[in-house]
């Protein structure tokens, strides 16, 4: 993905969590945090189940050893944005998909790496060393999801018919925009998408 492919993804991204924001409140996180366990049970299937049924499918399937590890690279990586979209969009409990997403993204700092490198081990018979920006990590994780979401809230706390009267427009649009995404980056891989399809669509559509 180039540059301005990434400021576009980047750029929606925030929109789509700032109209997120809109339809939270403060309640809403300390009724995930007086009951936990929907939280637990989310981080351990993302964290630990699904790299483990990544590996299973890795295994199973005849796949060149670097499709292979993009198979764990993909269980590997937490829920994102595009969750948090589907969960508000579906009208599900969105707060604790943000929550399960802000978790994930900060612990996967560690267990990305870490697990890429058993993968690497296992499939390419090397050992690499996976160097991932902490920092910057967090940066984007915050810019693209925490702080539009808070800008958002904010914004129902203190024009609450306003952000009421948004919720539904907003809801629409965001899953306008994250479609026109989806279509852009199709038609800018139009030509290795058939390609892709064949050789890890399958195994690919397995891990998600």
């Amino acid at each position: 993905m180039d540059q301005l492919s990434t400021i576009i993804l980047a750029a929606s991204l925030f929109i789509i969590m700032l109209g997120m924001g809109l339809s939270l409140v403060t309640d809403d996180f300390k009724r995930v945090l007086l009951y936990p366990k929907a939280v637990i049970v989310g981080l351990v299937s993302q964290l630990i189940l699904l790299p483990l049924i990544g590996f299973g499918i890795a295994w199973i399937f005849d796949l060149r050893p670097e499709i292979a590890v993009g198979i764990i690279i993909l269980a590997a990586c937490p829920g994102g944005p595009t969750s948090n979209l589907i969960a508000h969009m579906a009208k599900a409990n969105t707060a604790l998909s943000v929550t399960l997403t802000a978790f994930s993204s900060f612990i996967t700092i560690l267990t990305i790496p870490f697990i890429v490198n058993i993968a690497l081990e296992q499939f390419m018979d090397k050992s690499e060393v996976i160097k991932l920006d902490v920092v910057q990590t967090i940066l984007q994780v915050m810019v693209i999801i925490i702080i539009p979401i808070l800008i958002g809230m904010m914004i129902r706390k203190y024009k609450t018919a306003f952000a009421l009267k948004m919720e539904k427009p907003v809801r629409i649009a965001s899953g306008v925009v994250i479609m026109l995404v989806i279509v852009g980056l199709c038609i800018k891989e139009k030509d290795n998408m058939i390609p892709y399809l064949q050789e890890a669509g399958l195994v690919a559509w397995c891990s998600m």
